[in-house]
């Protein structure tokens, strides 16, 4: 992945061994045998979408709303799925910065899928501040596990929660309600770690990590960064903290860029957290030589006020073919 959310695939393969360039036919092998895969982009799915995409990049059309929509949705329906969820992220980390220009994308997506005789739906959800505490590759691995586990931040687990519900509702398994209380009953009798374990091994993952996570590659360094005054975050801001993630070296600057898996931020204060002057707000993993950069980075998304902001939604709105339900 490029830019300062780092790519699935990349916190994917963390985990030693994982395999994520799979054939067609091993993808949905494993499918029919796991109910499971998550596969990068291979050369044979959506193949008019990477010089589609080279175009967007000299023509300055990248944050075009209906190309970024033809780029997804073509991946997503050249993969033959039957139903497709879209996370479709809002806010300073995320592509589309407002909540209107995000149901925009959202609408137009889902559109799409129903012209192809899909069901699709999609969830607005923020991304002003980081969601959970970690932020990097195995970091963020970790963290998934531990949601899995029933141990997960709050805020992340709800979000999780929101999409699993979803995705069984598309599936035709229920009510909203019923399918929210099927994905909390995975996580809560294990069967959900266990899949998630299972999809690993299968792509030739060493799963010993998801539970022993000492078994992680570790970083060269840790650096706590430190609070220089007393009140309330304020802002902590997503892209700037993403962008201080890649400066560890948990992302690429430019293509071909090698990754430090180990590298990240551990978040111990978040947005409306009360501090004082000496407080550890975050961790930082990585190569000592790049903490520097790594806090400038940081800082500059960092508001410390008087008083206690406003909680922000966690998710905005779902998108169906039916319209837009406001949370």
């Amino acid at each position: 992945g490029l830019g300062h959310t780092g790519g699935t695939i990349d916190k994917m393969e963390s985990v030693p061994g994982t395999r994520t360039a799979l054939s067609q036919e091993e993808f949905f092998a494993q499918v029919n045998r796991t109910g499971i895969a998550v596969i990068g982009q291979s050369e044979n799915i959506a193949v008019a979408d990477k010089k589609m995409y080279a175009l967007r990049d000299v023509t300055a059309t990248v944050s075009c709303i209906p190309l970024i929509a033809s780029s997804i949705m073509s991946k997503k329906l050249a993969s033959g799925s039957d139903a497709i969820l879209l996370d479709v992220t809002t806010g300073t980390g995320a592509f589309m910065k407002t909540v209107e220009e995000s149901i925009q994308l959202a609408r137009l997506m889902v559109s799409i899928g129903a012209h192809h005789g899909r069901k699709v739906a999609a969830m607005i959800t923020d991304m002003d501040t980081p969601l959970g505490h970690n932020i990097g590759n195995s970091l963020e691995v970790i963290e998934s596990m531990e949601v899995l586990k029933g141990r997960g931040p709050a805020d992340l687990t709800e979000v999780c929660l929101a999409l699993a519900g979803q995705m069984l509702v598309l599936a035709g398994k229920g009510s909203p309600a019923a399918c929210r209380a099927m994905a909390k009953a995975a996580i809560a009798d294990g069967s959900a770690f266990a899949k998630c374990k299972e999809m690993f091994a299968a792509q030739g993952g060493d799963v010993r990590v998801l539970e022993d996570y000492s078994l992680f590659a570790q970083p060269a360094a840790r650096y706590d960064l430190l609070a220089d005054a007393d009140g309330y975050i304020a802002e902590n801001d997503a892209e700037k903290i993403g962008t201080a993630s890649v400066l560890l070296g948990a992302g690429r600057e430019k293509k071909g860029d090698a990754l430090d898996y180990a590298a990240g931020i551990i978040l111990h204060k978040k947005r409306g957290d009360r501090v004082r002057r000496g407080d550890v707000l975050a961790t930082f993993c990585g190569a000592p030589e790049r903490f520097a950069a790594a806090e400038a980075a940081y800082r500059a998304g960092l508001v410390i006020g008087p008083d206690k902001p406003k909680d922000l939604p966690l998710i905005y709105a779902l998108v169906t073919e039916d319209g837009v339900e406001r949370y």
